[in-house]
């Protein structure tokens, strides 16, 4: 073999060796493997129709790539972990599924008749503590605009969830908080649907 043919082989060879080194990036989501269905409704309850808005979250954690909270207080922008699609997106798919298919509600084209509680979700806080906990915190609000006049109800929430180390361990915390929150706005959602009395459930402690 001529010795220029030998030298590509070379090239090639360290090309290769070079892209199977190369990082791997790992996508996480907040969307559940699973969310246990609720059963149907009796007949005699009205159903529930809902429109999830776009959650807001702030700006500095609205990336694909995490930003992680270290042991010492400071910050880590983790290249290899990114969220599947936009952080709002995530939350909005994965308490859409929530509500939907753990509480029993509807989405879009509701019936002629039912008017549709809009579901709004502002965040303030979402920390990913390394080795320690995901923490999310902000307010919810149930808005309707039926023949009665506007209702609508707001409540602040703060919650936690413990994490092992690595970033599967984060996010499935994450995944946790954000059904602690759908069942919290779940149970709200049927009492305010019945104009029944409905309060705000107690955040976590933020110790």
């Amino acid at each position: 073999m001529a010795h220029g043919s030998i030298r590509l082989l070379f090239v090639i060879a360290a090309a290769l060796a070079g892209c199977s080194s190369a990082p791997t990036v790992r996508y996480h989501t907040l969307m559940p493997a699973e969310v246990p269905v609720r059963p149907p409704a009796a007949a005699s309850l009205p159903p529930i129709s809902i429109i999830v808005e776009p959650v807001r979250v702030p700006a500095q954690v609205d990336q694909p790539q995490w930003l992680v909270r270290l042991a010492d207080g400071g910050m880590a922008l983790l290249e290899q972990d990114r969220w599947a699609s936009a952080l709002g997106d995530e939350f909005r798919m994965a308490l859409r599924e929530q509500l939907i298919a753990g509480q029993g509600a509807s989405e879009a084209r509701p019936p002629v008749g039912i008017v549709p509680i809009r579901v709004g979700v502002d965040i303030r806080r979402f920390d990913s503590i390394a080795s320690k906990e995901a923490r999310t915190e902000g307010t919810w609000t149930l808005t309707s605009s039926d023949s009665a006049g506007g209702r609508t109800m707001r409540c602040e929430w703060f919650v936690r969830e413990s994490a092992q180390a690595g970033t599967p361990s984060l996010a499935a915390a994450h995944r946790r908080a954000v059904t602690r929150l759908g069942d919290a706005i779940g149970d709200a959602l049927r009492r305010f649907s019945r104009k029944e009395p409905a309060a705000c459930p107690a955040p976590d402690s933020p110790g």
